[in-house]
């Protein structure tokens, strides 16, 4: 994740937590009074988080040293430690219940995406998120699903094209709503398009769609439609794919499972902060 713009976010986050004052920690502790924190599980997991702990605790305080003893992906098992923090007791609360927000969030999303790696293997298919996300969380979320062995889907709606049933509706077909686009764009955006049957696999193909998408088919429907792809195509299935199915799916032939219920569905972690006062 870019520095600068983890720093802006956990700034915002901050402020609408903090708005004026940590009141509670203000007036029991001085200033200058120091303590050392324990960061550690509650629970088994995949940890995501290690540039919010070490940037979230330095924007609010440059006095605050975090030291971390493990990285992002890292399995980690019930009390395990996953950082130290000292400094002034007051800074070290005021940044602790954000961190823990995200990083908590961030893990869970890890764990989930992991444990659907772990379902396929580690070969055949590769995990992959979607836009489901929490507004405003996206970039935390996706990066999740890389910490636990995932790759990312679409970032934005500016990062690719995504020929849906509404798109298709409007223009005719998947021909004439592929001739669009490819015609505005640039040589380094590709076209995926999602079909719903052997006829628009079928016209996906011929229209030159670098992605196709089999939406809400079954494994067995999608072995069938994947043979009408030329190798050079990408594939992907999508819809309504949870842990329980995914295994069904392993062998179906895709390149690519997106599972909305990775950033959408996923728990939290337990995670908690130990503060002993100096």
């Amino acid at each position: 994740m870019n520095r600068l713009k983890v720093r802006q976010e956990l700034e915002r986050f901050f402020i609408e937590d903090i708005a004026t004052a940590d009141l509670t920690s203000q007036l029991l502790f001085q200033p200058d009074r120091l303590g050392t924190g324990r960061l550690f599980m509650k629970e088994d997991g995949v940890f995501s988080g290690e540039q919010i702990v070490r940037e979230g605790f330095n924007l609010i305080s440059e006095q605050i040293k975090v030291e971390l003893h493990v990285h992002n992906g890292s399995e980690l098992t019930k009390g395990e430690t996953i950082a130290t923090i000292s400094g002034p007791v007051v800074s070290i609360l005021e940044g602790e219940r954000v961190i823990l927000n995200l990083i908590q969030r961030m893990s869970g999303i890890a764990t989930m995406t992991s444990d659907a790696v772990r379902l396929l293997g580690g070969s055949g298919p590769k995990i992959c998120d979607t836009r489901k996300t929490t507004p405003g969380l996206r970039m935390f979320e996706k990066y999740a699903v890389r910490s636990g062995g995932g790759v990312n889907h679409r970032l934005t709606l500016d990062s690719g094209v995504m020929i849906k049933d509404n798109h298709i509706a409007m223009f005719g077909s998947i021909e004439n709503a592929v001739q669009h686009v490819r015609a505005a764009l640039g040589p380094m955006t590709k076209i995926e398009v999602e079909t719903e049957s052997v006829e628009q696999v079928k016209a996906a193909v011929e229209a030159k769609a670098d992605i196709i998408m089999f939406d809400n088919r079954s494994p067995h429907e999608i072995k069938e439609m994947v043979g009408l792809v030329p190798e050079h195509i990408a594939t992907e299935a999508s819809g309504g794919i949870t842990l329980d199915t995914l295994a069904a799916y392993k062998d179906c032939g895709v390149q690519f499972i997106s599972l909305g219920a990775l950033t959408h569905s996923a728990r939290g972690l337990d995670i908690s902060l130990e503060l002993e006062v100096d």
